[in-house]
């Protein structure tokens, strides 16, 4: 019981740091006088990635590599199945009215070199050079069509941050960003240490910690931002939340990992993994360029998915 208490411990850790950090990250850019749309292209999407890196980081310097793929993978696959699904059971995610059709190809161009980079056995230094390559002009493409917007008379909307506050003191982001710093390492030690205790003690394999349990919680943020974005109508908040965040899971999280050590591929991703992910992320077409709406019959196709994927795994 032990393990899973503290596995839990150290989720409940990680989400609050990266939220603290976010929102430190963020006031603080604000206060030095840094745009708003450079603060929300850069700092809050690198921000709310901050668990899952930290947790990928940690399971390399510990070995687990499993681990670090498996969470990605698998929060990629959470992400689409589960992420969208459970909010489209409570209220229909109108994305008939979204425009995403460039970024959901980029997503599908970081899914395939991903899997095509996979397949040379071992993400090393030079596989993260070219995923961060990719994730450096993905990044310049958005900065390039803001600027675009803005030039066009569109201002500079603080609302656009959720965790914009210009008048927070330097006191409270200097707290923000020091519990945010002590926290995330903290939080990423304890999960994937513990995880990988789970996995001895019940004879699963690392990869199927990461792919589950590790994969569902940090995929946390995201349902919670997605039922929110489903409750207010906002269904382009919902899909463009899920689309970018697989984006930064697949560049920018490996392609930073690979830094501090090299991640060998286990065969069972190669030959079934990847390509549920791969399956998933080809699932959204219908709602991208069909102008389909994800309604509850949808919702509970995509969730129905989810839980048969996560009982093949186990």
């Amino acid at each position: 019981m032990m393990p899973w208490l503290m596995s839990g411990l150290g989720l409940v850790i990680l989400l609050l740091a990266g939220d603290a950090l976010v929102r430190g990250a963020v006031n603080l850019s604000l206060r030095l006088g840094v745009p708003a749309l450079i603060v929300s292209l850069t700092i809050v999407a690198f921000g709310t990635s901050a668990p899952e890196l930290l947790i990928a980081i940690s399971a390399v310097l510990e070995h687990s590599s499993g681990i670090a793929l498996g969470n990605v993978v698998g929060s990629n696959t959470a992400n689409i199945l589960l992420v969208l699904g459970i909010p489209a059971l409570m209220k229909t995610l109108h994305t008939s009215e979204c425009e995403t059709r460039r970024n959901y190809i980029y997503m599908i161009i970081a899914t395939v070199l991903f899997i095509a980079l996979a397949f040379f056995g071992v993400f090393t230094i030079w596989s993260g050079l070219v995923l961060l390559a990719a994730l450096v002009f993905v990044l310049g493409t958005a900065f390039y069509d803001a600027r675009a917007h803005r030039a066009a008379g569109e201002p500079d909307d603080l609302e656009d941050i959720e965790e914009a506050d210009p008048s927070m003191p330097y006191w409270r982001i200097c707290v923000y960003l020091l519990l945010g710093l002590i926290g995330l390492p903290l939080g990423a030690h304890l999960l994937v240490e513990n995880a990988t205790v789970i996995a001895r003690i019940y004879g699963l394999s690392e990869t199927v910690i990461g792919l589950t349990m590790v994969a569902i919680g940090t995929s946390l943020p995201e349902l919670s931002t997605t039922v929110m974005a489903a409750l207010r109508r906002q269904a382009d908040v919902a899909l463009g939340n899920v689309i970018g965040s697989n984006m930064f899971n697949l560049l920018a999280i490996i392609g930073v990992a690979t830094f501090f050590g090299p991640l060998p591929v286990s065969p069972g991703f190669l030959h079934f993994d990847l390509w549920v992910m791969l399956a998933a992320s080809l699932a959204l077409i219908p709602f991208v360029f069909l102008r389909k709406n994800i309604t509850r019959a949808w919702g509970a196709i995509l969730t129905a998915l989810y839980v048969v994927y996560i009982a093949l795994l186990l």
